[in-house]
């Protein structure tokens, strides 16, 4: 097969017939670094949980499975033409959404109530896009009217009630297992027909925030299920890094590896009901 891209956690061949072969690996990144070393078992639960949602969500949007890959890391997709746009549903305040909520209380050019905290809950699901940066660099978060200049009006409509919707759902399922869905992020593409289809992967621990419910409480960071707990490692005096230098992040000890696998192997068998078995 071709080798056509590797990103920050996916590689990308091309088959023969024309199709992708899509490849997680259990690569992690955080604050646009690829960190050291991998999560054991990531790339195949994230794989895993994307093909359990993407049977979740077939009625909400069609999406780029075409086979069963290989293993249990892999998927063969239909090619997509990709949104240069980020998706973004947020439920919650947290992440970025919080850093500019407490600079002018909008996040995405969306106006808030006053007296948000850190994890509280949002009137409404709302829809935050962000530019699509390079490997390397970071995603801005712009407004919807920035998006309707990027793709046009129907389109930019489309894209924020598939990404509600799929949010809608997402939350809906989780919360029904204990676990609440405070954001997540998917890739939209059209497909062959012209169709807008979701792709890439969704509603994983790498792309979403999952908090157990009965631990929720506004007004601090929540416990996760996701890559939360390494940047909360990252940041923390015990790493010894600053993420605004030009230095890269220290290497990830075990215990962090350890504990971030056991997270993102309790949301794959929360959300599913299902033994992990690679």
């Amino acid at each position: 097969m071709k080798h056509l891209h590797s990103g920050k956690v996916r590689d990308l061949y091309q088959t023969d017939d024309g199709l992708l072969l899509m490849v997680a690996s259990d690569r992690i990144s955080a604050f646009d670094h690829v960190l050291e070393p991998g999560i054991p078992d990531k790339g195949a639960i994230l794989t895993q949980l994307s093909l359990w949602w993407f049977d979740q969500l077939a009625d909400v949007v069609p999406n780029h499975i075409a086979a069963p890959g290989p293993d249990a890391r892999s998927m063969v997709c239909k090619p997509l033409k990709m949104v240069p746009i980020e998706c973004v549903a947020r439920g919650y305040l947290a992440g970025s959404g919080l850093t500019d909520y407490r600079r002018d209380r909008t996040v995405s050019g969306v106006r808030l109530p006053e007296g948000l905290q850190d994890g509280s809950r949002l009137p409404e699901p709302i829809f935050t896009p962000s530019t699509k940066a390079p490997v390397g660099q970071h995603d801005e978060p712009i407004p919807y009217e920035r998006v309707v200049e990027e793709v046009g009006a129907e389109t930019a409509e489309a894209l924020r009630r598939v990404t509600l919707a799929v949010y809608t759902r997402g939350a809906e399922i989780a919360r029904e297992r204990g676990i609440i869905l405070a954001d997540t992020k998917i890739e939209l593409g059209w497909d062959s027909e012209g169709v807008l289809t979701l792709g890439d992967e969704v509603l994983t621990p790498d792309s979403s925030r999952f908090w157990p419910a009965d631990a929720w409480e506004p007004g601090h960071p929540q416990p996760s299920f996701d890559k939360q707990y390494v940047r909360d490692w990252l940041t923390s005096p015990e790493s010894g890094w600053d993420k605004s230098s030009e230095t890269p992040p220290p290497r990830l000890p075990d215990k962090v590896v350890e504990q971030t696998r056991r997270r993102y192997l309790e949301a794959y068998e929360r959300l599913t009901g299902a033994s992990f078995n690679g």
